[in-house]
Parts: structure tokens; C-alpha cells; sequence
């Protein structure tokens, strides 16, 4: 008991320094991650570790690990178009490491790859591609751009051993003048849209009144030739008489006499008959 008492110390430092050796010795790949080991003896070792936890030999190995999942980036430039009009332009870029060649990676361009490649190559593809189209393009054919810029920096990148998932143009504009002289003309077209609208409407309404006029005419050269008949005459003579009738009905001293046979001698015959 007194040896343990008076050994305590020591116990304790040796029990400490092996859980420190035992914590050093493990390490921890999280999910989306991949580690490779440098050693300090051999160097990077070429095999790429899977998530979960791992050993290796403190202070001799340390773990390198990577984010291997998909990830954006922004990529700003400043460049000329066709027509030597400057052209503000933003990329963003979902990009992610081959797995396969972290090892080689790691010992090219380091942990922060990403920053020492995606830029430079982003700027060198941006101003090949801009420099072929004039501004106008650049706005009426923007997706296209956007896939001939895809396309350039996909081989690019290939050679650095990252692959890209998408590149899309984020942002893209130009110096103040030319804006303003591309809103000038966007309004002188809406206003020669508008113009040509209403010429088109005139013309429609001249046709549709020539098209009424002429039907109206047809309408009266119609009636004429049916007033110039028989028919309408008797039609008028009968409509008159009809007229007369219901006037002459409407007076109480007016007495109607048949336009057939003798009046008087009826009335003689209903005389004697009487008698």
C-alpha cells in the first residue's frame, strides 16, 4: 500500500501518457469525407481512407482529409467582348475532388486546391469564351455561353483531377454607357413595336369600313330592285287601303255600302216581306 502511495505520481504519468498516445493514435473520417496519410518517413501514402474510425502511428503518420462532397464556388472576372465592350462577369461553379486521386492531389497542389486552380483556370475560360461573342450575344445567347464555358473548363479542370457538376453564369453586366445605350434602343424597339401595332390596327378598320360600305350598298341596290317591282307596288296599295279602312272605322257617321247590288231595292224587299 505504501509502495502504491509513494509510486502515485509516476502511476499516473505513465497511465497518462498512454491514453494520450492511444487518443493520438486514432482519428475520426466524418461522411462526405476521405483521408489520405502522410508519412513522415515515406511520404503521402497512396491509399485513400473511407469514413469511420482509423489508427495510425503518432507523431511518425497524420491523417489528411478532404471534403469530397459537391461543393460551389463563385469565380469573378473582368474581361472584353467582341465588340471591345467590358463585360463584368460572375460563375458559379459546383465542383468536387476525384476521390481516386487525392493522394496525387494532396501532393501537387495541397489541401486547398480549389484555390490555387479553380480561379486561374476560371478567368483563362471566361476571357476565351467572352472574347467570342459581341456584347448583344452575350445577353440574347446567354445559356448558350454558359454551356461553351462548361464545355472549356470541364476539359481543364479533367487535367487537375476535379470534376464539375454544373457551371452557370450568375451575374453578368457591362459598363454604364453601354446599358444605357442598350435600354435606349430596348425602348426605341418597343416604341417601333407599338407604331407598327397601330398601323396594323388602322389598316384593319379601313378594310373592316370598306368591307361595311360595300355591304350597305349591296343592301340598298337590293331594295331598289325590289321597289321597282309589281310586287311592292301592290304590297303599297294594299298596306294604304288597310290604312284608309282603319281610319274611316274609327268615324260614327260613316256608313258602309256594299259595292255589290242595288241598296234601294233591298230595301223595298224587306219592306214587303215585313208586310
Amino acid at each position: 500500500m505504501n509502495y502504491l502511495i509513494r509510486n502515485f505520481g509516476r502511476i499516473a504519468i505513465i497511465g497518462g501518457t498512454a491514453l494520450s498516445l492511444l487518443q493520438s493514435s486514432m482519428y475520426t473520417v466524418d461522411g462526405g469525407e476521405r483521408a489520405i496519410i502522410f508519412n513522415q518517413i515515406t511520404g503521402v501514402q497512396n491509399k485513400v481512407i473511407q469514413p469511420g474510425t482509423h489508427f495510425l502511428v503518432p507523431i511518425l503518420q497524420r491523417p489528411i482529409i478532404y471534403d469530397v462532397r459537391i461543393t460551389p464556388r463563385h469565380i469573378k472576372s473582368e474581361t472584353g467582348s467582341k465588340d471591345l465592350q467590358t463585360v463584368n462577369i460572375t460563375l458559379r461553379v459546383l465542383f468536387r475532388p476525384d476521390v481516386t486521386k487525392l493522394p496525387k492531389i494532396f501532393s501537387e497542389y495541397g489541401v486547398d486546391y480549389d484555390e490555387r486552380i479553380l480561379p486561374s483556370l476560371g478567368n483563362e475560360v471566361l476571357k476565351s469564351v467572352v472574347a467570342q461573342y459581341d456584347a448583344s450575344e452575350l445577353i440574347t445567347q446567354r445559356e448558350l455561353v454558359s454551356r461553351e464555358i462548361q464545355d472549356a473548363l470541364n476539359k481543364r479542370t479533367s487535367d487537375f483531377n476535379i470534376a464539375l457538376h454544373d457551371v452557370s453564369i450568375t451575374h453578368l453586366s457591362f459598363s454604364q454607357e453601354f446599358t444605357n445605350a442598350i435600354e435606349h434602343k430596348q425602348v426605341a424597339q418597343q416604341e417601333a413595336e407599338r407604331s407598327k401595332f397601330i398601323v396594323m390596327k388602322n389598316e384593319q378598320e379601313k378594310k373592316a369600313a370598306i368591307i361595311r360600305a360595300e355591304g350597305e350598298a349591296e343592301a340598298a341596290r337590293l331594295i331598289g330592285q325590289a321597289m321597282q317591282g309589281p310586287g311592292f307596288i301592290e304590297l303599297r296599295r294594299i298596306e294604304a287601303s288597310k290604312e284608309m279602312a282603319e281610319t274611316l272605322s274609327r268615324q260614327k257617321n260613316i256608313t258602309y255600302i256594299p259595292s255589290e247590288g242595288n241598296v234601294l231595292l233591298n230595301m223595298n224587299a224587306n219592306k214587303h216581306q215585313s208586310q
